[in-house]
């Protein structure tokens, strides 16, 4: 939502964009009222999608370098602090001078803490204005993706100065936890980390990360895949095998499977659906598949987190996750099909690359021209007959 405003201005003559000046109540805020989102849902801005695309340009003394709908641009610190005092999320993540995908050298370093702390200073001396009667806005500090030592400058100044204004951490590597100041570790921890699936969140839960942004799960639904992981691990079968995390609902083996996407799963798609309605829309290409998928992979992450929160009220957390470890694969299954087509903000394009979708359309000249020196199918032809002369496509 924070490349809403460089989107639009760089299409219009307009200083400022519809969502900045939509009217609201006197209990509503601009962001959650512009995308409708429900009263009870964390509403988090940050600067980056998750997981975020490698930037050509440097960032600068006064703004970072981001992806937008419209291109590469960069976002300055005071516009990305003017949209949270207009926008007004629950959460806002601090801007930090972090180029994804770069290895900073030692220059760089010493830059990223003082930039990053006077974009901190700024936005905390801007919410902080009394003045107004606006919500609150909760304030998360970046911890800086290289060395304690490199960064202690910035983080004993957070301590020393920040400290009654942070109301938590963003990580965006999971090692720098031991980063952060002892009187300051009480706070909550957000990690923009490279998650790839629950063993990942697993690890990272031990170490300290406490909440997290996870990408993997969309990456899974477009896959075509179904998760049937669960936390606390089950006991392993006879042979000893580790079992898979999810099931590719491309496979031939549901075409007639009308067993649930996961045994005893109490979400909406395997109380209403089965395999093969799924397999089924799947090959169909039909939208709703994906949305099923999504409930079904969402609802399977939400057991695995309320799980994972009372293991570790129960104090079992480390015995829970090696067993976890040993009952299941590593990684998702890898999917035999094709997901819904890819759009230019989910990937980075580079140099000759082929074409990511297949062709979606062609000429309807060229199809008329085939039917007509095709002879007329027999009343006795069969699908794979029909596929040969072009009068339609055999389905898997």
């Amino acid at each position: 939502m924070q490349h809403l405003k460089t989107q639009v201005t760089e299409k219009s003559t307009e200083e400022t964009t519809a969502i900045h000046d939509l009217p609201i109540g006197k209990d509503e805020t601009r962001l959650r009222r512009f995308i409708a989102l429900q009263e009870d849902a964390l509403l988090v801005l940050g600067t980056r999608r998750q997981p975020p695309v490698p930037a050509r340009a440097a960032n600068t003394n006064t703004g970072i370098s981001i992806q937008t709908g419209l291109g590469f641009t960069t976002l300055e610190s005071d516009d990305y602090t003017e949209a949270v005092q207009r926008l007004r999320p629950d959460i806002v993540l601090g801007m930090a001078d972090y180029e994804y995908a770069k290895r900073p050298g030692v220059k760089r370093i010493e830059k990223m803490g003082d930039r990053t702390l006077a974009w901190l200073q700024h936005m905390v001396a801007t919410l902080g204005d009394k003045s107004n009667e606006l919500p609150p806005v909760a304030v998360f500090a970046p911890v800086l993706p290289i060395e304690a030592g490199q960064q202690s400058d910035y983080l004993n100044t957070l301590q020393e100065d920040l400290a009654d204004f942070l109301s938590g951490w963003v990580l965006y590597d999971a090692a720098s936890i031991d980063a952060i100041p002892t009187s300051m570790r009480h706070l909550p921890r957000l990690a923009l980390t490279d998650i790839q699936g629950p063993h990942d969140i697993i690890d990272q839960t031990s170490l300290g990360s406490d909440v997290f942004v996870l990408s993997s799960i969309g990456e899974a639904t477009d896959s075509g895949i179904a998760l049937t992981f669960t936390f606390p691990a089950p006991e392993l079968p006879g042979s000893g095998r580790r079992l898979p995390l999810g099931i590719d609902m491309w496979s031939p083996a549901y075409v007639s499977d009308v067993s649930a996407l996961a045994e005893n799963c109490a979400c909406y798609a395997c109380r209403n659906h089965h395999k093969a309605f799924v397999r089924h829309l799947l090959d169909a290409k039909e939208m709703l598949a994906w949305v099923l998928l999504q409930i079904h992979n969402h609802h399977i992450m939400d057991v695995f987190f309320a799980n994972i929160r009372q293991s570790i009220r129960d104090g079992t957390l480390e015995r829970d996750a090696e067993s976890f470890d040993k009952a299941f694969e590593r990684n998702l299954p890898i999917s035999s099909g094709k997901g819904p087509r890819l759009r230019g903000y989910q990937v980075k394009s580079g140099r000759a690359e082929p074409q990511r979708n297949p062709r979606a359309y062609r000429s309807l000249e060229d199809a008329q021209e085939r039917l007509a020196e095709a002879p007329l199918p027999s009343p006795n032809a069969d699908a794979e007959h029909l596929a040969q002369q072009g009068f339609a496509e055999k389905a898997i």
